[in-house]
Parts: C-alpha cells; structure tokens; sequence
C-alpha cells in the first residue's frame, strides 16, 4: 500500500490527463460502468462557541483508469463568517489550527478489495475540481472563446484555469477579488505560469464584462453573478453550491449539471438532526444542544447545485440533452455532483502513475487487513 502526499500527486498530475480520465468516469455512469454516492456531512459542536467540527465524507467506483473504489474524508473545524472586504457572508474551515486541514484518499481495488493508497486530498482536489470545470468548458462553451472572467484568486481559481487553457486557446483573462494584493498576484503568477494576459480588475461586474468564459470560484454563500450581466455566447461555470441563483438559470439557454450532488432528507428523518443547506453541506447530520444548534447558519433552500430536473453531463455525451446549438446561446454548467466518482478516477490515475515512477512511501498491507471476521 501506498502513501502519496501533495508533493508526490503534483509531480504525478497533470490538468490534460485529469480531464480525460474524469470524462471516462462520468461517460460510465450511463452504462453502469461507475456509480457514486453523493457528499454527506456530519456535525459536532466543537472547542469554539462560534463554530463546529464537520465530517464530510463522498466515495465512488469506476471502471477508469481501473477497477478502483474511493472515499474522500475531511474533518474540519467550520465558522461562518463576513468576507470584510466584500460584506457576503462565505464559510471558513482549519483543522487543528487556521492553516491547516486534514483530508485524506483511500484507494481500494474492486477486483479483490485490497487496500491500495491513502493519499493527501489537497492538490488533488484542486485538480479534480477545475478539471471538472474544464469538462464543461470542453463540451458547452463556443470552441473560439479565448477570454475569461475569473471570480475569485485562490487555489481552484489557478487549477479552473489551467483546466480552461487545456480545452480552450485562451489569451486573456480578467480577474477580480475582493482583496487587491490577492488578485494582483494571481495575476502575476498565472501569467508566468500560462504565458498569457491577467488584468486584475475593480469589480466583479467588469471582470464578467465582454468575455467568453466566466468562472465564479469563491467560498461566497450568496450569488455572485447578476443574470444581467450575461451577454450571448457566454459559457458560466462554479465553484461553490450558492454561487449561481435560480434567475441566472433562466438567463441560460443551455444547463447541463455534473452530476448529482445531493438530496433533501428522506421522509421520517428527524428535520433538527437531519437537515438539508447547512452552510456547503447538501445533507447534514447534527448532534448538539439546543443552544449549541444556533450556531449553525440558517438553512438556504436547494438551489442550483442540487436540481435533479435539469440534465447532467451524461444525458449530454449520450445525446438525450442537446448542448450549445449557437454561437450566441449562454451555456452553464453546474461543477459538482461526482465528487466521489472524481476521487476514484482522478486517484487511480495518480496510484497507477506512482506505482510506474516509484513515488510515494510504501506502508505494509498487513497494517490493513486482519484474519477477525467483523
């Protein structure tokens, strides 16, 4: 068995690869060749008064790279916050201390069940998360568009974009964020890194203007692109559940969702500890008292992220759902619902890789299999 971390899986990774093998999962869920289970979350209260400790957990199977099974598991400390700079309320997350997080990758084989990897999530995630955004990107937005507007400056900021330059030629982007130094740096490392133009911006509203991708990457719980900022020929993408309203589906001609990303509570299930909209959380399982429940943030309803009656990426490669039929159709696609699937794809390809250059630290298989029958 093997131990990756994030320096291993960056050497093992590329954004080209990540988007095709994920392409090959998603495909297989028509044909019954991949299945995933939905992102569930749970929660304790924590040592803050003004927070709570989550455990996320989302597992997948598939058929590409091979016969492997995945569950992706985070534990987090969760506060909900006012961005300072921008007054929209966003969720901030550490474990242990701010700075640090704990997510972890288990890699099985479905063939015999042995346990193959564990891995550090981090850059992974990245890379899972923008080559999703690059899926759609690939499929959805005219084959000409050179230009993107870039809300948000952070890690999946920098991997949606490599994702969009894999697909796309683009030449020019505009980025905005609400911290300055931020958004000038972005601008001054992708550059360097992409070889192409990164214009930081003043505003959200002119980083959307005359472009031909626009990218919302931010941890905001309200909206962050108005509907009347689309122009004709757009392609829109996300990163976050609450980053696109209901009213900018309207403004699409197009929308083609990844996947399902979740569901309310099934009927009987106690509405205080079984809840839906908690803050990032699709479905929620809460412990705590009655006075410790108030510091969870108040519920938002399903929106776009958790349709189900608008057509995902496999009603599009199959040809049940028409994609862009126009140079000036507005196309959206909502990045999220395989969550585990894209942690079995995208980490088989990163164990198959490992096992072929020597990397990651070998940990004895016997630490993980007993001969007690449970």
């Amino acid at each position: 068995m093997l131990f990756l971390n994030n320096d291993d899986i960056h050497d093992l990774l590329n954004m080209r690869d990540c988007i095709n093998i994920q392409e090959e999962a998603f495909e297989g869920l028509a044909k019954g060749h991949s299945i995933h289970r939905p992102r569930i979350d749970m929660y304790v209260p924590c040592e803050r008064d003004d927070g709570y400790w989550r455990w996320g957990t989302m597992e997948g199977a598939t058929h590409a790279p091979g016969p492997y099974f995945a569950i992706r598991m985070k534990s987090d400390v969760i506060q909900w916050t006012e961005d300072k700079r921008s007054g929209l309320p966003r969720e901030d997350k550490y474990c242990v201390e701010p700075g640090t997080y704990c997510g972890l990758i288990m890699l099985f084989s479905t063939r015999n069940g042995e346990p193959l990897a564990m891995m550090n999530d981090g850059h992974l995630q990245h890379m899972r998360v923008g080559g999703g955004a690059g899926i759609g990107v690939k499929h959805l937005s005219r084959e000409d568009s050179t230009t993107v507007g870039m809300l948000g400056s952070g890690g999946m900021a920098r991997t949606y974009l490599q994702a969009f330059c894999s697909v796309r030629p683009i030449t020019r982007v505009k980025v905005y964020s609400p911290s300055r130094e931020n958004r000038e740096l972005y601008a001054r490392e992708m550059e360097q890194e992409l070889q192409l133009e990164v214009i930081p911006v003043d505003s959200a509203r002119e980083a959307v203007r005359g472009v031909d991708i626009v990218s919302s990457c931010t941890s905001s719980m309200v909206p962050t692109i108005e509907p009347e900022w689309l122009e004709p020929g757009m392609h829109v993408t996300n990163l976050g559940p609450f980053e696109l309203s209901e009213e900018l589906l309207l403004h699409a001609d197009v929308v083609i969702r990844q996947g399902i990303a979740g569901g309310a509570p099934t009927a009987g299930e106690d509405p205080v500890r079984v809840r839906s909209g908690v803050g990032h959380s699709p479905v929620a399982y809460i412990a705590g008292t009655e006075e410790e429940l108030r510091r969870l943030p108040e519920a938002r309803p399903r929106n776009t992220l958790f349709r189900r009656d608008c057509p995902d990426f496999s009603d599009l490669v199959s040809g049940k759902s028409a994609g862009r039929q126009s140079p000036e159709d507005i196309t959206l696609y909502i990045n999220g619902g395989n969550q585990g699937l894209q942690f079995a794809s995208v980490g088989g390809l990163v164990y198959e890789a490992a096992r072929q250059k020597s990397l990651g630290r070998e940990l004895p298989s016997e630490w993980f299999v007993q001969d007690i029958r449970d």
